[in-house]
This record gives structure tokens, sequence and C-alpha cells, in this order.
């Protein structure tokens, strides 16, 4: 790795939290482990850590409780490892302020994969830039002039809107109602045909292969994230 990032694991399955530490130091990674959303809590104000891997099922607690407690003071990025298939569960830990979730059991290669693009979105909101680009597309957001290779695209304000949120949370899952939310307004929280009608005008606009998406994706009953 080319900076020295952090990383601190709530894990309260001791062999879980040990295969983890050891893959993420072999990886370059400063590992921090507990096994507790009280413990959670002290390790993330004192540590500092660059990122959180945070298990739900905790012996003092839910981890949604770690979530809605940092969240008052950090913005450090939570990626929520769970053996719950319960999308309702991934939904509120993602509205809370998680910023990924990966189901158990999952392989280390795509654990590493999302934290690597945690950190690039860190890397991105640090550094002040005027334009934007994923894949062949550049945005400007000086002038909003949007260019697909050396063709300029029109946005209606909606779609720039919508685009604007998924580009400031590039990597992160956003729920339908962050989204909704943040583009609609409160009244609209209960509309999701509204994101999947201005998504599909996205992809139609921006994607090479519409159908077939690698940038604009679609988290299964829960929302839409932005990779680059």
């Amino acid at each position: 790795m080319e900076k020295n990032h952090s990383v601190l694991i709530v894990e309260d399955t001791e062999h879980i939290r040990k295969l983890l530490s050891q893959a993420l130091i072999e990886e370059g990674w400063q590992v921090y482990e507990c096994d507790s959303v009280s413990r959670a809590l002290i390790e993330t104000a004192s540590r500092q850590p660059s990122m959180v891997l945070l298990d739900l099922g905790l012996s003092d607690g839910d981890g949604k409780q770690f979530i809605q407690e940092v969240r008052q003071w950090s913005h450090l990025p939570i990626i929520v490892l769970t053996a719950r298939h319960d999308e309702a569960e991934k939904v509120a830990a993602l509205d809370m302020g998680a910023d990924d979730y990966i189901t158990k059991p999952f392989g280390i290669p795509e654990l590493l994969a999302r934290m690597r693009a945690q950190i690039r979105r860190i890397d991105i909101k640090s550094t002040a830039s005027n334009t934007f680009i994923f894949g062949d597309v550049t945005i400007d957001f000086s002038t909003h002039r949007i260019l697909k290779g050396d063709q300029e695209i029109h946005l209606t304000p909606t779609e720039y809107k919508l685009l604007s949120e998924l580009i400031k949370n590039v990597g992160r899952v956003c729920t339908q109602r962050q989204l909704l939310l943040a583009v609609w307004g409160p009244n609209y929280v209960e509309q999701p045909h509204y994101l999947r009608i201005y998504m599909g005008h996205l992809r139609q606009k921006l994607e090479t292969e519409p159908t077939n998406p690698q940038h604009l994706l679609t988290e299964t009953a829960i929302g839409y994230r932005l990779i680059r």
C-alpha cells in the first residue's frame, strides 16, 4: 500500500477476527482488534483508524449502535461484515451511516477490493478538483459540463443532482432512501420508482452498455453505487 492505513476489526468470533487480522497485516495494513461495541467506541476514539470493519452481532449489543454513536463525530469508512441476510438489516445499517457491507461468508480478495474502494473515496474527497472522471465520462463541476469521450452529454437538473450525489459518495452504497431524500426531498422517500427511472436515464446517457452497467451499479433491494 502506498500509504500507511490502519483498520479496526470489530468481531466477537475470535477465529474470524484473527484470520482477518493476519490477512490484512500481510497486505500492509496496521490492524487493531476488539470484540464489543463499548470497546470499539474507545478504540475508534483513541486509535483513530482509517477504517472500521464491523460485525453487527456483538457480545454487548448490535453493531448499529456503534455506527449511530460514531457518526455523531466521525465520517471514517465503516464496512459492515454480517451473517444476516435480511435486506432490512443491511439497509438499516447503511441508513445509519455505514459505507458498505459484505455478507458472510466472503473471500479476502473481495474484502480487500471493498477496502481499497473506500480508501480511494477518501483520497478523492481530500483532493480539491473541479473534475471527476469515471470510465470515459468527465464531469466538470465548475461549468456543469459532461463529456463522454469527445461527445458532450446533456443531463436534466434532476439527473445532474442524482449523479452528483452518487459522485459525492463514490464507492459507497447509497440506499434508496438516502438518494430520494438528497435529490427529491422528504416527501419522496417512499417513491423508489423515481430512482429506477432516473438511474435508467443516467445509464442510457453515460454507460457504454446501459443494460450491463460497469459504473452505475444496482445493489439489489438496497440502493445504488457509483464505482470508477
